[in-house]
């Protein structure tokens, strides 16, 4: 008897920038760029469900899978680059568009806590981006009940688990080359400046 197949979930697929986002053109960072990353942020979407769908189709037999080579390690490893870029770029484009500067609300709060001032923070995630490879991310850890910048290369690199993720920064080079060469501390500098703390401080826990 062939077993019965479960149609897969997919995920939506983003058709535009948010309105808000645009307004980072005041400090530098094009709608041209924006425009030339969403073809990226579909792109996870698209092949996050091209996946999902091979996954479903899979002959899931253990006799066919292989360390190293198979379908299920492919489509397993492919899995985490395609859905991982999708959701950073979700919060990446989600906490983009803002005043920026100081934070306001509970977020301040776990920043001050966390290091000591906005300053201190602000120079280790700087610090931060300018050292990792692809991505930095502001996350909250629910064992210790603190803030931490973690470092990314890949999308789908150094995972750390039972954290929120509440703020994502995209520093590979199509989120600023068009915009500032290669000066990655000034896309930084100017990616500070547009932070939308208010959407950062919706996607803390409860509780937090």
């Amino acid at each position: 008897m062939e077993p019965t197949l479960i149609a897969p979930k997919l995920v939506a697929v983003p058709q535009a920038i948010p309105e808000k986002v645009l307004t980072t053109e005041r400090v530098g960072i094009s709608r041209r760029t924006h425009e030339e990353h969403l073809k990226l942020w579909q792109g996870y979407a698209n092949k996050t469900n091209e996946i999902r769908k091979a996954l479903a189709e899979l002959d899931v037999d253990p006799a066919k899978a292989n360390q190293i080579y198979s379908a299920m390690r492919a489509l397993k490893v492919d899995y985490t680059f395609a859905y991982e870029g999708l959701i950073n770029h979700n919060i990446y484009f989600e906490t983009l568009g803002g005043s920026g500067g100081n934070p306001n609300g509970k977020i301040a709060e776990l920043i001050q806590e966390a290091y000591g001032s906005f300053d201190r923070w602000v120079a280790d995630f700087k610090s931060t981006g300018i050292a990792g490879r692809g991505w930095v991310y502001l996350a909250y850890d629910h064992e210790e009940k603190r803030v931490f910048n973690y470092i990314g290369d890949a999308q789908n690199t150094f995972p750390i688990w039972n954290h929120t993720c509440v703020l994502a920064m995209d520093v590979y080079e199509h989120a600023y080359f068009l915009d500032f060469g290669t000066a990655r501390a000034k896309y930084i500098d100017a990616y500070l400046q547009v932070i939308d703390w208010d959407a950062v401080n919706a996607k803390l826990p409860t509780g937090a």
